[in-house]
């Protein structure tokens, strides 16, 4: 049983890379379907129609009100990234970054830190998929325009968006499994975890001021000819930003009255979706940014997440979790399950890595400091290869689609030098808590 169960789990995860690195994509008529989940989800339906994994175990966590419930988790982050996609379309974030980059004037380093600096606002507030989708292609025309190199503009985009996720639970969906299954409240987690996002939002910066501080160096003029991008409609960015303000209050306090997070984000998103047909409605028009929200929403995680947790299910009924446990717990947790869940997510990448490693926590001590471990690699473990996570995947697919030059060698050579060094202040800042 424990042969045929790896045998399918590690044909799952190395068709997922495969997919990843040569066939991101499948393109059927007009529509393209990302491809990264299809692998997991067959060995997933192999496993369930063998019955090496119970249907009934698995529907048992499926219909379970545990904080380890996959449906509620997904519902969590699909809702956030509702509120930030309407956000986006209404046109708060390219308004926000081109009245940033016309305020600079001609200094390279100045924009640079404006960006940074927005980013990892923005990115704390919202999460670190809806930023790189949103503001690397303003990244890039703003380059062009500028005819300056994009690279340090876009490295220090992505490094910020996947170190200040960090800070609060729903920075990142890994955030939000691994403390959801551990059943930590959005406040606990970030008095936690504040020290270490905080450590290595600092760190990572100061390495790429010293990487790149030649290139930003040069003066250029083209800062103060970008054009301020509009807000497309007011009414639907003030009813997003409240209805995300609103939701972050009450998960701040939910703790106190026992609602679960998922619950406050769902209804957060349902109140503005209703808030946008009703607004749709009494203009009369058909409201495509109400339709490309909806469609830009990043559905491929739900196969994907549920297809990795059919196949840790499996890994844990056979025992390997419980002896990964055992031997991790041997050391310190901080550093027994930090290095290689960083390592982990760079093979199977950031999310099977976060189911994984929560099943391996709980099989093994249950250490909250090992859990806090694992949510720090599995954020800082995205920029030190593609694989390390899907915005990784979804970064690098926009910079080949606008012709940016930026290898694999290029990945892990900066990711290398930022990412271990922010791996390590970041883990020993956990012993602050």
């Amino acid at each position: 049983m424990l042969t045929y169960i790896l045998i399918i789990s590690i044909l799952g995860v190395i068709g997922m890379l495969v997919c990843l690195a040569f066939f991101p994509e499948l393109k059927i008529g007009r529509f393209k379907l990302q491809t990264f989940w299809m692998p997991p989800l067959v060995s997933a339906i192999g496993l369930l129609a063998s019955t090496l994994v119970k249907w009934n175990y698995f529907w048992s966590f499926l219909t379970s009100p545990s904080a380890i419930n996959p449906l509620e988790i997904l519902l969590l982050f699909l809702s956030m990234a509702f509120l930030s996609t309407i956000l986006d379309e209404a046109g708060f974030f390219a308004n926000l970054a081109s009245k940033a980059v016309h305020k600079a004037g001609g200094s390279q380093l100045k924009v640079f830190i404006f960006l940074y600096a927005l980013t990892s606002f923005l990115t704390i507030f919202t999460s670190n998929d809806i930023i790189i989708l949103t503001f690397t292609p303003f990244l890039i025309y703003f380059s062009k325009r500028a005819k300056v190199d994009p690279i340090p503009y876009l490295v220090g985009e992505f490094v910020a968006a996947n170190s200040w996720s960090m800070l609060f639970l729903i920075g990142n969906p890994t955030n939000i499994y691994l403390g959801q299954s551990f059943g930590i409240d959005f406040g606990t987690y970030f008095l936690a975890m504040w020290p270490s996002a905080l450590a290595g939002g600092i760190i990572s910066f100061l390495i790429m001021i010293a990487l790149f501080y030649k290139k930003l160096k040069v003066p250029f003029e083209g800062a103060s000819s970008v054009t301020i991008e509009p807000i497309k409609d007011r009414p639907l960015m003030l009813a997003s930003l409240i209805s995300l303000f609103l939701c972050l209050i009450m998960m701040m306090v939910a703790n106190f009255f026992s609602i679960p997070l998922w619950l406050i984000s769902t209804v957060a998103a349902i109140a503005l979706l209703a808030f946008s047909l009703v607004y749709c409605f009494i203009k009369r028009e058909r409201f495509p940014m109400l339709t490309n929200a909806v469609k830009r929403l990043p559905y491929a995680v739900i196969p994907f997440v549920l297809s990795m947790f059919v196949l840790v299910l499996g890994l844990k009924e056979s025992g390997v979790t419980a002896s990964l446990g055992t031997t991790l717990n041997k050391l310190d947790p901080i550093w027994s399950y930090g290095i290689p869940s960083f390592f982990a997510a760079n093979l199977v990448n950031n999310i099977p890595m976060s189911v994984l490693f929560t099943e391996v926590i709980r099989d093994g001590s249950g250490s909250l400091r090992a859990m806090y471990a694992s949510v720090i690699s599995s954020n800082i473990g995205a920029f030190l290869s593609p694989v390390g996570a899907l915005a990784g995947v979804m970064w690098v697919s926009i910079l080949k689609s606008h012709d940016i030059k930026y290898t694999f060698f290029d990945f892990m050579k900066y990711g290398l030098l930022i990412a271990v060094p922010t791996l390590l202040v970041s883990l020993a800042a956990l012993y602050f808590i």
